[in-house]
C-alpha cells in the first residue's frame, strides 16, 4: 500500500524552470531519506538528488549542482524538486524513491519507488 506518486512534470523551454511533487502515503514518511532518480532512453538510471530524514541534509549530483534544489515537507509527506536553468540533457522521467533511516546515492539501496514523471526540456 506504499505509494510515492510524482508529479509536475512538463515540456520547457532551455533556460526554464519546474517543480516536481512526489507525495507519499502507506508510510511513516519521517522515517524516511528521500530521493530523486532519473532515466533518459538509452541510459541507466542515474542519482539527482537526495535530503535525509528531516531535511538537514542534503546531496546532488555534479550536473545539477547550482540548478536543482531538493526538499521535503513532513507534513505533507511530500517531497520536491525544484528545477531551474534547465538544460536539454535534464530531459529524462524523473523518479521518487523513498530509503529507510539513512540517505544513499545508489538506488539498488532505495526501498520504494514512484512511477516517474516524464520533462522534456527543449533546445
Amino acid at each position: 500500500q506504499v505509494q510515492l506518486v510524482e508529479s509536475g512534470g512538463g515540456l520547457v523551454q532551455v533556460g526554464g524552470s519546474l517543480r516536481l511533487s512526489c507525495a507519499a502515503s502507506g508510510l511513516t514518511f519521517s522515517r524516511y531519506a528521500m530521493g530523486w532518480f532519473r532515466q533518459a532512453p538509452g541510459k541507466e538510471r542515474e542519482f539527482v538528488a537526495a535530503i535525509s530524514l528531516t531535511g538537514g541534509s542534503t546531496y546532488d549530483a555534479d550536473s545539477v549542482k547550482g540548478r536543482f534544489t531538493i526538499s521535503r515537507d513532513n507534513a505533507k509527506n511530500t517531497v520536491y524538486l525544484q528545477m531551474n536553468s534547465l538544460k536539454p540533457e535534464d530531459t529524462a522521467v524523473y523518479y521518487c524513491a523513498a530509503k529507510r533511516v539513512i540517505v544513499a546515492r545508489s538506488p539498488r539501496e532505495y526501498d520504494y519507488w514512484g512511477q516517474g514523471t516524464q520533462v522534456t526540456v527543449s533546445s
